[in-house]
């Protein structure tokens, strides 16, 4: 990633979007067991979402340590849906889940997407701070739950 995007990193990480810094047994981890949108979902099916997507991790200066993810599914031409952001318990209320977000957006900026969604229960105001609104016509979204 570029110096400009970890300069709103606090002090001592740094974030990457090589895939292979990801932590796939520790993403796997976080999300299968603390994260209320992928509770119990398998091994397998996090290496696949992981292989399939854009991957961001924030790391520790020095020992590597990941402490935060994001991934985004993306064509790269007109659509991007940010999901998986999922920081540490440990990392928690630095700001690194909003860098990481961030990051992730200033990414994708050049491919010139029309729009970038997300789903969240709690994390709004997060969100919020990087640009994200509601729906403006939520009416016109479906999902198909398969499920």
């Amino acid at each position: 990633m570029s110096d400009e995007l970890n300069l709103s990193l606090p002090e001592g990480y740094e974030i990457s979007d090589d895939p292979g810094r990801i932590d796939v047994g520790r993403v796997h981890h976080w999300l299968s067991t603390d994260a209320y949108w992928a509770i119990g979902r398998p091994r397998e099916k996090q290496e696949s979402a992981i292989h399939g997507s854009l991957n961001f991790g924030a790391y520790e200066v020095g020992s590597g340590e990941q402490v935060a993810y994001a991934r985004v599914v993306t064509d790269r031409t007109t659509f991007a849906w940010l999901c998986d952001v999922y920081v540490d318990r440990s990392a928690r209320g630095k700001g690194l889940g909003t860098a990481l977000v961030a990051a992730a957006r200033e990414h994708l900026r050049p491919y010139g997407l029309r729009r970038i969604l997300l789903a969240t229960h709690d994390a709004h105001g997060v969100y919020a701070k990087l640009g994200f609104e509601p729906l403006a016509k939520p009416d016109q979204w479906m999902a198909l739950v398969l499920e």
